[in-house]
């Protein structure tokens, strides 16, 4: 696949466009503090999306399904781009994250290829699949669960996590329109089930918008997700008229203020920090470059 490269000013965060014939996709590689402390690369497995969540910028159109092959080579690319060299030796810690643009489970048998060749080439590196939980009932769905859950036992480094993003399904479904999804409680019991069968914690991912992060919306969130068994990440989400580092201002405060509710209940959290990504286009699934370049193939398409 060609490639572009986009560095924010801080030096911290890196996107690369990935553009074949018929197809786009985006990596974020981030940086803390050096590559050997912690490198974080965030991949895409589809080429747009056909989930449509409001607030991501590619959520409005779907390509296609990448190749496992496609999934590898931008871990690859990124990492020979940037002179990383031994990172899975050398590294202290070493992310692999789907959760770019697409959603995993809706390709997951390219999904799950790639996950067992990039275990052989890095085998210490965390493979971690982020998933707004495609519903269980179809046959088709239900084999990816029990594949998911035999490759969460079979290798150990596979993590897991649920776009949440609203504490009532009736909001979530206005954020995420996609109708074949579980409703929280299948979320919560998915995850209890790939905790029982893995021993790891499963995190929910929660974006704060100003409107979602009330003391009543926590405590439905701590009725539905024991803080035994799931752990919550909370990140912002920048509107369409404003910047990441906007966004970060405004809802950080916020966000802390909600993240304490759960730390005094007992539950592990963490923050997302958005800081570097302004400078080339907000966050994972909002890269400009890769909006307008779906816009015109689309466009082009019809």
């Amino acid at each position: 696949m060609e490639y572009k490269r986009f560095d924010s000013s801080e030096g911290n965060v890196f996107k690369y466009v990935f553009t074949t014939q018929d197809a786009v996709a985006e990596s974020v590689l981030y940086k803390y503090w050096d590559f050997y402390k912690r490198t974080v690369i965030c991949c895409s497995v589809q080429s747009g999306c056909s989930v449509g969540c409001k607030f991501c910028g590619t959520g409005a159109h779907f390509i296609r399904n990448l190749t496992d092959k496609e999934i590898v080579e931008q871990i690859e690319t990124v990492l020979k781009d940037m002179g990383i060299e031994d990172v899975d030796a050398k590294s202290e810690r070493f992310q692999i994250m789907f959760m770019s643009m697409g959603e995993p489970l809706l390709n997951y048998r390219n999904v799950d290829a790639a996950i067992r060749k990039l275990h052989e080439k890095y085998p210490n590196a965390e493979l971690l699949l982020s998933t707004i939980g495609p519903d269980a009932e179809t046959r088709e769905c239900e084999d990816t669960w029990w594949q998911l859950f035999r490759t969460s036992r079979e290798i150990d480094k596979v993590g897991l996590q649920f776009s949440v993003h609203q504490p009532t399904d009736e909001r979530r479904n206005r954020l995420i329109p996609y109708s074949e999804k579980l409703p929280l409680r299948g979320i919560r019991d998915m995850g209890m089930y790939w905790w029982m069968k893995t021993g790891r914690h499963p995190y929910l991912n929660y974006c704060i918008t100003g409107t979602n992060n009330s003391t009543e919306d926590a405590q439905l969130l701590m009725n539905m997700f024991s803080p035994l068994i799931f752990k919550f990440t909370f990140s912002v989400v920048c509107n369409s008229d404003e910047t990441m580092k906007e966004a970060g201002y405004r809802n950080l405060a916020a966000i802390r203020e909600f993240e304490e509710l759960f730390l005094n209940e007992g539950y592990n959290t963490r923050i997302f920090d958005p800081a570097g990504q302004d400078d080339i286009g907000g966050g994972c699934g909002q890269l400009w470059y890769v909006q307008r370049w779906l816009k015109e193939h689309v466009r082009e398409e019809n």
